[in-house]
């Protein structure tokens, strides 16, 4: 009798404890990608610092730790935080394999294949709130989003902080930068510095790399990254500003991919995309790729001078930059009238002319717009432009970080396809896939390119970092090149590495310094869209050889930093028992001593040839392979 009134005392004392300090067993799930390399795994389990039902995720590549348990969670203003006190209430495992048609792309196809993992979490408050973690196992890499569903007592809200963190096992070399535009560095994980720019590419050895990035940005705050405080080798997302929502509400993915090899890590940044909604645009026959000259003239007569340019050097486009509308900062410049700014061009300017003039030779007109008149206007100059003909805007200076303007620039892009008008966001702005949803987003800036003039190590470490989220308007230089020390080859080569619908191949370049140059004929039949993209082979801020085909022909793309390398490529992409002609563009003086002059050699090649290219210091080499007729 008194072991019974005994356990009854107990047992009342356990209820009478808050549930915030009662343990909770550890719980936990997990997932595996189709071709079981990478696993995701979600546990909680109690902390000293925040008591019981903490959230942590980890990843295992072939086996191998990539990320410890790394906490999660959303910090909440005026709430409680989605941090702790959670149970698995249950989880639903998905499969999904389908392949889907990019209207513009590095490949004609991209397989969408994964396993997917939403787990409903209960925390223990009254009335008790719910969360949802959605994991993604892709052969590529691991994803996961938070989903805060309709429920009571929380409706609208507001995220201060997201702790999201990546802690890895070891103190890891990384390639860091701190604005979209910033020049990389070669570092550790322990001396990364608040504000960290994503995708953030981590050596975790000589057969694993990775990449820390986000997907499907489209209204929330973007993400950087920054350390934990206390904690070695771990990031944390660092949110720009905070984020509004109401439920229910989803957040960007996060994302890490995973490689066996830099070059393995570039061919899959189709990643990004996958992780972004489909099309949206019903037709999309009037979304159009191309190369495009700047016209930096502001008048009648080199607008007119660009557009015969572009006809006989294969282009497709001519690209009015700022001025053409007045001086672009400032803040009553009408965006709607043809007023040029008297400190960059006399003029005369007639627009429309050069706009009639263009479409007569199939060459269309891109007007840049200042974003203090996009902020302004864009309801106005969009239906305005699509009257006269323009097919399409450059964006510029387009603020970035907040929800607000992020929002605000998705939503412009959205507004743009309403009127047939295809989109360059420059400055800032670092894709995340939306181009997959609106493929009238042609092509970002968000990296340094040719406009910086950088050196060959920058141009080789960007491949396999900011090329890994999307398109790069790298503004490609020719005559403007001898401001810097990078061959003419490795410029040319610079057109196939670094992807772009829109392809700006004459940034500082006028019509009238073309003087016949035979090496240019490279420009002149390059596409700027795949149907199949290979990396064969890469070293970050080193070398790379890359080959992308488009149609029956394909184009190879050669960089190389620093020291004079021979370049092996082998062109096993070819198709068996049919012969080509190679035609390589590479540095004519292999010693870097005359990097102006070009060397076009030809040569017979198939599918079992290597072909041997000498590339300068700073140099590099473009090849266009066509079959042989008549096999």
């Amino acid at each position: 009798m008194m072991k019974t009134h005994f356990a009854l005392r107990i047992l009342s004392w356990i209820l009478s404890i808050p549930a915030f300090i009662l343990p909770i067993a550890t719980q936990a799930a997990e997932i595996s990608s189709p071709d079981g390399r990478v696993t995701i795994t979600l546990t909680t389990k109690d902390t000293p610092d925040k008591g019981p039902g903490c959230l942590f995720w980890s990843i295992k590549y072939k086996g191998r730790d990539v990320l410890a348990d790394s906490p999660l969670g959303l910090v909440l203003k005026d709430s409680t935080n989605l941090d702790r006190q959670f149970r698995i209430v249950n989880q639903q495992q998905s499969g999904h394999d389908e392949t889907w048609k990019p209207v513009c792309g590095e490949r004609s196809e991209i397989r969408d294949h994964y396993n997917q993992l939403i787990i409903n979490l209960q925390d223990d408050q009254t009335p008790p709130r719910h969360l949802q973690l959605i994991l993604r196992a892709y052969n590529e890499g691991a994803a996961f989003r938070y989903l805060i569903p309709e429920q009571e007592g929380l409706n609208d809200f507001t995220i201060e902080e997201e702790n999201t963190q990546f802690r890895f096992t070891k103190n890891h070399i990384a390639y860091a930068v701190y604005s979209a535009q910033g020049i990389y560095s070669k570092t550790t994980l322990d001396k990364i510095r608040p504000d960290c720019e994503r995708p953030l590419t981590i050596e975790v050895d000589s057969d694993l790399y990775l990449a820390v990035a986000e997907a499907a940005l489209v209204d929330y705050a973007r993400m950087r990254l920054q350390p934990v405080k206390d904690e070695p080798h771990a990031l944390k997302s660092m949110l720009a500003r905070e984020v509004k929502a109401k439920t229910p509400f989803t957040t960007p993915w996060r994302v890490v991919m995973l490689a066996d090899s830099p070059a393995e890590l570039l061919e899959h940044n189709y990643l990004i995309l996958n992780l972004n909604a489909p099309c949206a645009i019903k037709d999309t026959s009037w979304i159009k790729p191309g190369k495009v000259i700047r016209e930096v003239t502001l008048t009648t007569i080199g607008g007119k001078a660009c557009v015969d340019f572009a006809v006989q050097r294969g282009l497709q486009y001519v690209e009015f930059d700022a001025g053409w509308y007045g001086h672009e900062y400032d803040e009553d410049a009408d965006a709607t009238t043809i007023d040029v700014d008297s400190k960059r061009s006399k003029g005369p300017l007639d627009l429309h002319d050069v706009i009639n003039y263009g479409q007569q030779r199939n060459i269309g007109i891109i007007l840049y717009v200042n974003r203090r008149a996009l902020e302004q206007q864009l309801d106005e100059i969009l239906p305005l432009y699509k009257k006269w003909g323009v097919k399409g805007v450059k964006y510029g200076f387009v603020q970035v970080g907040s929800q607000k303007w992020t929002a605000w620039l998705h939503e412009a892009v959205r507004k743009a396809a309403d009127y047939q008008l295809m989109v360059d966001v420059h400055d800032e702005y670092r894709p995340t896939g939306y181009c997959r949803t609106y493929p009238n987003l042609m092509t970002v800036e968000g990296v340094r390119g040719n406009e910086c003039m950088p050196t060959a190590e920058e141009n080789l470490i960007l491949p396999f970092t900011r090329l890994l989220c999307g398109p790069a308007d790298c503004t490609v230089c020719w005559y403007y090149t001898k401001r810097t020390k990078n061959t003419h080859a490795h410029q040319l080569a610079t057109s196939v590495v670094f992807y772009s619908p829109w392809q700006f191949l004459f940034w500082y370049d006028r019509p009238a310094q073309y003087k016949g140059e035979l090496e240019l004929d490279f420009f002149k039949y390059l596409p700027t869209v795949w149907d199949q993209t290979q990396v064969i082979d890469g070293k970050i801020g080193e070398y790379i050889t890359l080959a992308r085909r488009k149609g029956d022909q394909w184009f190879v793309g050669g960089l190389n930093a620093v020291t004079r390398r021979e370049m092996n490529i082998p062109l096993t992409f070819l198709t068996p028992q049919k012969q080509y002609t190679a035609y390589i563009y590479a540095d004519a003086d292999p010693e870097g001593k005359d990097p102006w002059k070009v060397k076009i050699e030809q040569e017979q090649v198939n599918c079992q040839t290597v072909l041997t290219v000498a590339t300068a210091p700073n140099g590099g080499c473009a090849i266009r392979i066509i079959p042989v007729l008549n096999q």
